[in-house]
């Protein structure tokens, strides 16, 4: 035991990243949401999505006000709606560089008529948000962030407008395609994949406290050395989900 528990904190200590694999039940407000009728046609994908358990560890509460960025076609957005209820607010929103991707999912998400979601594009590209948020999820778009030359001076600009953003207290979860330990940022553009502890690193600079990581989406049979789109390993990569609070 006591050799068990001192590889997993060197291991701990290799990646930069605390693992926890005690994940607390999904509450009773999760357990609705994700029972809701209206949201049959996307409830095959909570399994492989791991959505009670990812909810549970991000401590999204009824009242919370939630930005889901890039949701993509809204899977988390749909979710949300139930969890914070009727005193809660989601905001859905694209970034202004990202409007091409919200040209068939914008009007598709509005049209649900969701009474306490709002989906838009942004004017900026660097989120923003009318009122002060409880939590800030995004879901395997992280590491598109310091593409295309960017690097770490986007990351460090995206995380600090996510802090301006959040309450005191606040709550900024990450999930994304991981990358092998030490590989940093070199495989965002070529695999769409990165390094754990390179995100931990850029989100603390900026003054977020870690919180902790799930493995709740860890694959330990992917090898990191695929594109996320290869046939061989997508929708089955080997997944972090970090959580970061505001002081």
């Amino acid at each position: 035991m006591r050799l068990a528990l001192s590889m997993m904190a060197a291991a701990a200590m290799t990646t930069g990243v605390v693992a926890q694999d005690k994940i607390a039940p999904a509450g009773a407000a999760i357990t609705r949401a994700l029972a809701d009728p209206a949201r049959a046609d996307q409830a095959g994908d909570d399994a492989r999505r791991q959505a009670a358990a990812v909810l549970a560890f991000s401590g999204v509460k009824p009242g919370d006000t939630v930005i889901d960025f890039l949701p993509g076609a809204g899977y988390w957005t749909r979710i949300f709606t139930g969890v914070v209820g009727p005193k809660g607010k989601v905001y859905a929103v694209w970034p202004a560089a990202g409007a091409k991707y919200a040209e068939k999912t914008l009007p598709a998400l509005q049209a649900r008529g969701l009474a306490n979601v709002t989906a838009a594009v942004q004017a900026t590209n660097l989120p923003t948000a009318s009122q002060p948020v409880d939590l800030f999820w995004t879901v395997q778009n992280y590491h598109d962030i310091a593409n295309k030359g960017a690097g770490e001076p986007a990351l460090r600009a995206f995380d600090a407008a996510v802090f301006k953003l959040l309450k005191k207290g606040g709550t900024y979860v990450v999930i994304d395609h991981a990358d092998a330990p030490g590989t940093e940022l070199t495989g965002t553009e070529t695999k769409h994949r990165i390094d754990p502890a390179a995100v931990r690193r850029q989100i603390e600079s900026t003054g977020f406290r870690y919180v902790g990581t799930s493995k709740a989406l860890a694959n330990p049979a992917d090898d990191h050395g695929k594109n996320v789109f290869d046939p061989a390993i997508r929708g089955k990569t080997d997944q972090f989900v970090l959580k970061f609070r505001k002081p």
